[in-house]
C-alpha cells in the first residue's frame, strides 16, 4: 500500500492534524498462527459504499482530504491491507474521523477476508474482526 503517497496527499495548507490508520495481517489471534489474509470485493459496490463514507465523514467533520484504499487478494503476514487516511483543521477532528471511517468501513463495505492458518486451515473472518 503506498502509504507515503497517501501521506504526501493528506497534507494540505488548512490542515493541522493528519490521521493515518494502516491495518496489516496479523501473524497471531490468541494461539492460532496467521499465514496470510485473501480479501475479495463486490468491487462496484465496495467503491460506491468507499465514496459514501468519505462524503459522509465530510459532513461530520471538516474534512480537508480524505483517502480510504483497501487492498483485494492475498495479504502475507505483516503486509498493509487497507489504509485510511483523514486530514483536518484540529487533531481531535482528524482522529475521531480516521476512527469513524475505519470501523464504518469495516461495517459496511463488502470486502471479505478469508484466514489462512500455519495448520493449512482455513476461515472466513467476521467484518469486525
Amino acid at each position: 500500500m503506498p502509504v507515503g503517497e497517501v501521506s504526501a496527499f493528506l497534507a494540505a495548507p488548512e490542515a493541522g492534524g493528519l490521521s493515518l490508520f494502516v491495518g496489516t495481517t496479523r501473524q497471531w489471534t490468541g494461539e492460532r498462527e496467521t499465514v496470510r489474509l485473501w480479501y475479495e470485493a463486490y468491487e462496484p459496490m465496495a467503491l460506491a459504499e468507499l465514496g459514501h463514507l468519505a462524503d459522509e465523514a465530510a459532513e461530520r467533520w471538516p474534512v480537508a482530504r480524505c483517502c480510504l484504499l483497501h487492498r483485494l487478494g492475498e495479504v502475507p503476514v505483516a503486509e498493509s491491507s487497507v489504509v485510511v487516511g483523514v486530514a483536518t483543521p484540529h487533531r481531535a477532528e482528524a482522529f475521531a474521523a480516521c476512527r469513524w471511517l475505519i470501523d464504518t468501513l469495516k461495517e459496511r463495505v463488502p470486502i471479505w477476508k478469508r484466514e489462512t492458518f500455519a495448520d493449512g486451515s482455513e476461515a472466513w473472518v467476521r467484518p469486525h474482526g
